[in-house]
This record gives structure tokens, sequence and C-alpha cells, in this order.
């Protein structure tokens, strides 16, 4: 066997590996990476979900305490804004 046989056989040897090699790599993604993404996504739009409901309670109830005390909320927001105004230049 010429020494370019013995290149071109273990060239296409190489190249063969190489194949199954990006196979399993492929089959290791579709099995495992990416349900656990599709997982991650999930949990990740349940949190910002349960997120944005708290924020929406608590606006409501902050709606409701200044529907409530309209004086109250005046004077505490006087009070923050005077505050504010001394602290910042």
């Amino acid at each position: 066997m010429s020494s370019s046989g013995i290149y071109d056989a273990a060239s296409s040897s190489l190249q063969d590996q190489l194949a199954q090699l990006r196979a399993q790599v492929e089959g290791l993604l579709k099995d495992k990476v990416e349900p656990a993404l599709a997982g991650a996504a999930g949990r990740a739009a349940d949190a910002a979900d349960k997120a944005l409901h708290c924020v929406q309670a608590q606006a409501d109830t902050a709606a409701g305490q200044i529907r409530t005390r309209p004086l109250t909320a005046v004077l505490i927001a006087a009070v923050v804004g005077f505050a504010l105004g001394r602290i910042l230049p």
C-alpha cells in the first residue's frame, strides 16, 4: 500500500469518526439540552407571571389605600418629595 493510500484511509477513518461524533453530540443536544432549556424557559415564564400578578395586587392595594385615605397619601407624597429634594442635588 502506498503512503497516499494510507493517508487517504486515515483521512476517511477520521471523517467517519467525526461524523459519528457529530451525530452523538446532536443526539445529546436533542435528548438532554433541549428539554432542559424548555423546562427552564417554562419556569422563567411562570416566575414572570407570578411576579406580574404580585405587582398588580400591590398596585391594587395601594390604589385602594389612596382612595380610602387621600389626604394621608398626599402628605406622604409631599414628605417623600421634600426628602428627595433635600437629598438629591
